[in-house]
């Protein structure tokens, strides 16, 4: 019988994954809705942060947050798009929160930011290696299946939470680790937003409304943008407990602004960084960095791929080789750049809870993100408020595969359980995955089946072990 399928089709095997272009479509929006925010966030983290010298990122002496939006975005959108084309999943990547911190107050103070975003380039390269050389992949099919379904679900609350501390709903607080709104109560304009939105596309994805998780963004925002215009809640201070967590949703004074980002790509030193500190403390960064991106990509790829039913009986997902390299460039890129190491983005399950099961998807993030280029002022107008509802409900569709784990076996279950609650308890994926790991080990050995074990997993372990260790360790070698 004749394939009557187009090319873009038999490419990305949308009909084959019960998909459509125009669900691809909504689902790449989805997923740029929600992910826009890195555009603006990871700049003011890393592009207002002095060096051991009081520079800022390309050595200039003020902040130039415009600069570092435009590379933001544009290493976001080539990476995506790479993603799409290659991997042919519904994944996208941006520069890793958490990281792009650790560089910035932990790296860059104690080196030049070339040199720090060297020792970014080069975990990315070691990590590429990996992958070529197949080990990363043979790391990613040791896991045993009850674990990978233990890392989509604690992914799956982890995001929940992000969305529900994003959006303000829940808060850091005095005398408990969190709370409800402010001082318990929810007394603010944005967070009556993020309720609104919340309760509005619960209602649309429990009635399977096509395009729910992308109508409740829009249609949230549209809300915020009327709330501000009457209520000027403007955004959060010290001052101003009740305003926007991040972006006030007000029209820009200017619409269109460009930034060259490709002047970045000369602002970075591999191994100077070795010169600048002891060889051995700047070993322990790249391995910090190595380990977190290394397992946060894996945790992510096995949550998202599962939730877009992608993922085989036996836990694996068709083109995993192609999917890491491109996570591993994304590393290299993201120091090449200057714009801190990229990753995969758990809110990508925002665009495989809209329909997304194809690369096609990841093209159009992609293409957003470049667009973005020119038109950042434009991504400030959405809000925590209106992108958070559907990190929650995402959350809630990834919690569910937690009817697969044998609760009744304990060697796996206490495992299984420790990935989970770690996750978002830690605000971690590589935290979760490191404790399931090591328990799972541990059980398995006090409980005579040591041979259960895959070889791989003895070393995960261990490195776990070290990296959980890295504080005593310096601390005992005195750096």
């Amino acid at each position: 019988m004749k394939d009557t399928r187009n090319g873009i089709d038999r490419y990305f095997a949308i009909s084959e994954r019960g998909s459509t272009v125009a669900r691809e479509v909504r689902g790449g929006f989805a997923t740029f809705f929600t992910m826009a925010y890195i555009v603006v966030l990871n700049p003011l983290i890393i592009a207002t942060g002095k060096d051991v010298t009081g520079e800022y990122i390309g050595d200039g002496t003020a902040p130039n947050v415009a600069l570092v939006a435009a590379g933001t975005a544009f290493v976001a959108g080539v990476l995506t798009i790479l993603m799409g084309v290659i991997g042919r999943v519904p994944f996208a990547m941006a520069a890793g929160l958490g990281l792009n911190a650790f560089v910035t107050f932990n790296i860059a103070s104690v080196m030049t930011w070339e040199e720090a975003m060297g020792l970014v380039f080069l975990e990315g390269v070691i990590i590429a290696v990996l992958v070529l050389t197949g080990l990363r992949t043979a790391i990613f099919h040791a896991i045993p299946p009850q674990l990978k379904t233990a890392i989509s679900v604690g992914i799956g609350l982890f995001i929940a939470l992000i969305g529900f501390v994003d959006a303000g709903f829940v808060r850091r607080a005095e005398g408990t680790p969190l709370e409800l709104g402010i001082g318990g109560s929810l007394t603010s304009w944005p967070i009556f937003v993020f309720i609104v939105g919340l309760l509005a596309t619960a209602a649309m994805v429990a009635r399977k409304v096509k395009g729910a998780i992308l109508i409740g963004i829009v249609g949230t925002t549209i809300l915020a943008i009327v709330v501000e215009i009457f209520a000027k809640a403007g955004n959060v201070s010290p001052e101003n407990s009740g305003g926007w967590q991040l972006n006030r949703p007000a029209m820009p004074e200017e619409i269109f602004g460009f930034h060259n980002p490709l002047v970045l790509f000369t602002e970075f030193d591999p191994f100077g960084g070795f010169v600048r500190v002891d060889v051995l403390l700047a070993a322990l960064f790249v391995f910090t960095l190595l380990i977190t991106d290394f397992f946060d990509t894996m945790g992510t790829v096995v949550g998202v791929g599962r939730q877009a039913n992608l993922v085989r009986e036996d836990g694996t997902l068709p083109r995993t080789k192609q999917i890491l390299l491109v996570d591993s460039i994304g590393a290299a890129a993201g120091g090449a750049g200057s714009v801190s190491s990229n990753t995969t983005y758990v809110e990508s399950a925002a665009g495989v809870g809209e329909g997304a099961r194809t690369g096609l998807a990841s093209v159009v993030t992609g293409l957003l993100f470049l667009v973005a280029i020119f038109f950042a002022p434009l991504v400030t107008i959405v809000p925590y408020e209106a992108a958070a509802p559907a990190l929650v409900l995402v959350g809630f569709m990834m919690m569910t595969a937690i009817r697969d784990i044998d609760w009744n076996d304990f060697q796996i279950a206490i495992p299984a359980f420790l990935t989970i609650v770690l996750m978002p308890f830690t605000y971690s994926i590589s935290n979760g995955i490191g404790a399931g790991f090591i328990s799972y080990v541990l059980i398995k050995v006090v409980g005579g089946k040591a041979r259960e074990v895959h070889p791989l997993l003895w070393g995960v372990a261990v490195l776990f072990a070290l990296y959980f260790a890295i504080g005593p360790i310096r601390a005992l070698i005195g750096l």
